[in-house]
């Protein structure tokens, strides 16, 4: 009989509440940086029942309308009147600037905190993501399109989806488990309605996709019996609670900070999107099948405290001679990570970034996710 482990990942819609105020959070950081791309930005985002609460930290040469900004993202993902949150909504502004002790440090281009993060890559997925996360992402990306063009009339907002896969003693996917979705519906669609169209018309065909459907899987959709109640109305929405969702599902480590309202002097995002690009770089150059990168920095300082690399025993090469090679070809200060990635370029929105996922995206082109540094490390390694 074969022995098999498991691993689960989830992930959230647009509509979710925390996500609602991660959107809201750099919603606020694209305006600034449009007209103002040194803007300085520390947003959090509160949301419940009837009511938007904005505060942190902003320093910014242009104005921005944040009552504005808030009724648009809302009305964007889909909040109507009748679900208990919509962009009729209270607005309270507290927002102020950027503490002078904060920015002394960055402004000679030190990191604007301390801390460690991470990225990471694996040979799972076409775009080197570990597949739960992928499915679960595809899932919901699927759902949240159907709802909004009214495909599915039923549906609303909020959604989450939550994928098992079982891994045979190699360490390779064999198969999927189990499938989670709960969706939030109008009152008047019943359970069976709900379980058919989500399982046929959004589930299978994403896992088709990846030749991955079997009879046994098992699915749970809307478990509970229940979902009309959701969104801010159902749970209180904040900035920054979904950071898992938001990077790898869980497959790799985590540093704990979060990337939304953020600006990219806050090496919480910054140096989490270029530990990814470093790790995916390495596993694209097949020096690796699997790799995680940390980083730490102190505040004020223009490098890293320290470069570590894990490759899980799967590096092609010596971990040490990668560690020389990523801090030789990878720029890995603030400043350097900032023009590599063009994190104030404005050629990428945030908000987008915060709907569905910041690491592993190929639906937009962000500079994290390209394999420029390839040659570069083979050239490297072969030294």
């Amino acid at each position: 009989m074969k022995k098999f482990t498991y691993f689960t990942s989830e992930f959230v819609s647009p509509g979710h509440p925390d996500k609602v105020s991660d959107q809201i959070s750099d919603a606020i950081l694209d305006a600034c940086i449009k007209d103002d791309p040194s803007s300085r930005v520390a947003c959090e985002v509160f949301c419940t029942t009837g009511l938007v609460v904005i505060g942190g930290e902003i320093t910014t040469s242009t104005y921005i309308d944040v009552q504005e900004i808030v009724r648009n993202k809302i009305d964007e993902i889909g909040y109507r009147p009748g679900m208990g949150f919509d962009s009729n909504c209270g607005v309270l502004n507290s927002i102020h600037s950027q503490s002078p002790d904060i920015a002394m440090g960055v402004d000679i281009g030190g990191a604007g905190d301390q801390g460690i993060m991470f990225g990471g890559a694996v040979k799972e997925t076409q775009e080197l993501m570990p597949l739960a996360l992928v499915l679960a992402r595809e899932i919901l990306v699927k759902l949240t399109k159907m709802t909004r063009s009214k495909e599915i009339r039923w549906a609303r907002p909020d959604s989450k989806s939550q994928v098992t896969l079982a891994y045979d003693e190699n360490g390779k996917v064999s198969h999927v488990d189990s499938i989670v979705v709960s969706v939030q519906h109008d009152e008047d669609v019943t359970n069976e309605e709900i379980r058919n169209t989500v399982i046929k018309e959004v589930v299978r065909p994403v896992l088709e996709k990846y030749n991955l459907i079997n009879d046994d899987i098992k699915y749970y959709i809307n478990p509970t019996g229940r979902f009309v109640i959701g969104g801010p109305h159902g749970d209180t929405g904040l900035t920054g609670r979904k950071i898992i969702v938001d990077t790898y599902g869980g497959y790799f480590r985590h540093g704990g900070g979060a990337f939304s309202g953020k600006d990219p002097s806050k090496v919480d995002r910054s140096a989490a999107y270029a530990a990814r690009w470093v790790a995916k770089n390495i596993v694209a150059a097949d020096l690796a099948d699997k790799c995680e990168i940390q980083l730490s920095y102190a505040i004020g300082v223009s490098h890293p405290v320290s470069i570590k690399v894990e490759t899980f025993g799967t590096s092609k090469v010596d971990e040490e001679l990668l560690a020389g090679a990523v801090e030789h070809i990878f720029d890995l200060s603030p400043r350097g990570i900032e023009e590599a990635l063009e994190l104030r370029s404005g050629n990428f929105k945030y908000q987008d970034l915060a709907a569905f996922g910041h690491i592993g995206r190929t639906d937009i082109d962000i500079p994290w996710e390209r394999c420029n540094r390839t040659e570069e490390l083979k050239a490297y390694c072969k030294k």
